[in-house]
C-alpha cells in the first residue's frame, strides 16, 4: 500500500494525460473520480449505452470545479474507428499517455441472450481502441480482463497461466482481448496490461436492471423490501474485490517500469473467498442495523445459472510480485462503505 500511496503523491506533483473509456459506467466513473483528485487531466469516451450520465453528476458533485473542468468528455462508441481515434488527442490537454479501457458489454447472460452485440463492441471495439493506441503511440494501455477467462478450470486459486474452456460468450470476447494483446505487443512493441477483474463492487454500480451484479442488487432490494434470490444452493463462491483495490491496479499498471510486468495479465482480487449464503449474511447484518425488519428476510433459491462458474478464487501474488499491488479493502471494509453510500444514495 505505502508503493501506491507514493504513486498517488508522484501523479500530483507531475500530472498525466489519461484516456478512460466506458467513463459513466461503475468502475471508469470511480477512476475519473480518483484522477480527477489527483490533479490528473482525463479523456472520456462513452456512448451510454451501459453506463450513465448520473454517474457523471455524481462525481462532479465529489469535485472542485478546476478538477472537473479537467474532464473532456467524448459521447462516441468504440466501434467507430474515428471515436477512438478522436478520443487519443485532446485540443487543450494534448495527447493522451495512458489508456484505461473499460468500455464493454459485461454480463454472463446478457452475452449468452446477445452474443452478435457482445462480441462486436467487446472484440471490433476492443481491436479498434488497442489500434488507435497504437497509432497514437500512448505510454501505456491497460484493460479490463476478466475472471470468466478461467472458464471450466476446476483448481484453485485461479492463477494467471491456467485456464479452462470459456463458458460464455462473453468470456470468449474477454480470452480473445487478451490474445490481442499480446499478439500486438509481439509485433509492434506494444505496451499493455490486462487486469482479470473478480466481482469487483462499490459505489455507483447499478443495482437496476435483470443484469445488476449480486452485491448491489441484493442490497437495493433489502433496503427495499424485496425478495432476494439465489442461483444454486447459495454454496457458490465468489472472490469479491472492492472497488478501490480495481483502481489501484489500474494506476500501477499504467505507471509500472517494471520490465516483468508488462505485456502481461494480472488477477485482481483480494484473494478470499465468500460463498453467497455468507455474502448474503454480511449484508443483512450490516443493513439491520438500521432496518429492524431486515433480520427477517429469507432467500428465495432457484436455478444456477447457466454460464457461471461454480466457485472463485484468486492467487494474487503475481500482481503483488510484479506490480507491488496491495488491496486495501476485504469484503467487509469494502461492503461497509458500500453499503453507506447505497443507504445515501437509495434516499
Amino acid at each position: 500500500m505505502d508503493n501506491y500511496i507514493k504513486l498517488t503523491k508522484e501523479l500530483e506533483h507531475n500530472p498525466k494525460i489519461w484516456l478512460i473509456t466506458g467513463v459513466a459506467g461503475f468502475i471508469g466513473s470511480n477512476l475519473l473520480e480518483t484522477l480527477l483528485k489527483l490533479g490528473q487531466k482525463v479523456v472520456g469516451l462513452d456512448n451510454f449505452s451501459t453506463g450513465h450520465k448520473h454517474n457523471l453528476l455524481k462525481v462532479s458533485e465529489l469535485v472542485n470545479e478546476d478538477q472537473w473542468n479537467s474532464f473532456y468528455l467524448i459521447n462516441g462508441d468504440i466501434r467507430n474507428i474515428e471515436d477512438c481515434n478522436k478520443s487519443m488527442n485532446h485540443p487543450k490537454f494534448g495527447a493522451v499517455d495512458y489508456v484505461l479501457h473499460h468500455a464493454a458489454i459485461g454480463s454472463v447472460p446478457r452475452s449468452i441472450e446477445d452474443p452478435s452485440t457482445t462480441n462486436d463492441v467487446n472484440i471490433t471495439g476492443f481491436l479498434n481502441m488497442i489500434l488507435a493506441s497504437r497509432d497514437a503511440k500512448i505510454k501505456r494501455f491497460v484493460y479490463a480482463a476478466s475472471s470468466s477467462t478461467y472458464g471450466d478450470d476446476q483448481d484453485l486459486p485461479k492463477v494467471e497461466d491456467k485456464i479452462g474452456k470459456p463458458l460464455s460468450p462473453y468470456a470468449v470476447t474477454k480470452y480473445v482481448n487478451e490474445i490481442y494483446a499480446d499478439v500486438f505487443a509481439r509485433n509492434y512493441d506494444f505496451s499493455a496490461i490486462g487486469l482479470r477483474y473478480f466481482n469487483v463492487f462499490g459505489a455507483r454500480q447499478d443495482p437496476n436492471g435483470a443484469y445488476a451484479a449480486v452485491i448491489p442488487n441484493w442490497i437495493a432490494s433489502m433496503i427495499k423490501g424485496e425478495d432476494i434470490y439465489i442461483n444454486g444452493n447459495g454454496e457458490t463462491s465468489r472472490d469479491f474485490c472492492y472497488i478501490d483495490n480495481a483502481i489501484q491496479a489500474n494506476l500501477l499498471s499504467a505507471t509500472t517500469e517494471n520490465n516483468n510486468a508488462i505485456n502481461q495479465v494480472f488477477n485482481v482480487a483480494f484473494g478470499e473467498q465468500t460463498s453467497l449464503n455468507g455474502l448474503f449474511k454480511i449484508i443483512q447484518n450490516e443493513l439491520k442495523i438500521n432496518y429492524d425488519n431486515i433480520s427477517k428476510i429469507k432467500p428465495i433459491y432457484r436455478e444456477f445459472r447457466t454460464g457461471d462458474v461454480l466457485h472463485s478464487l484468486a492467487d494474487i501474488s503475481k500482481a503483488s510480485n510484479l506490480l507491488r499491488y496491495t488491496p486495501s479493502h476485504s469484503i467487509k471494509k469494502g461492503l461497509n462503505e458500500t453499503i453507506r453510500w447505497y443507504l445515501r444514495d437509495l434516499h
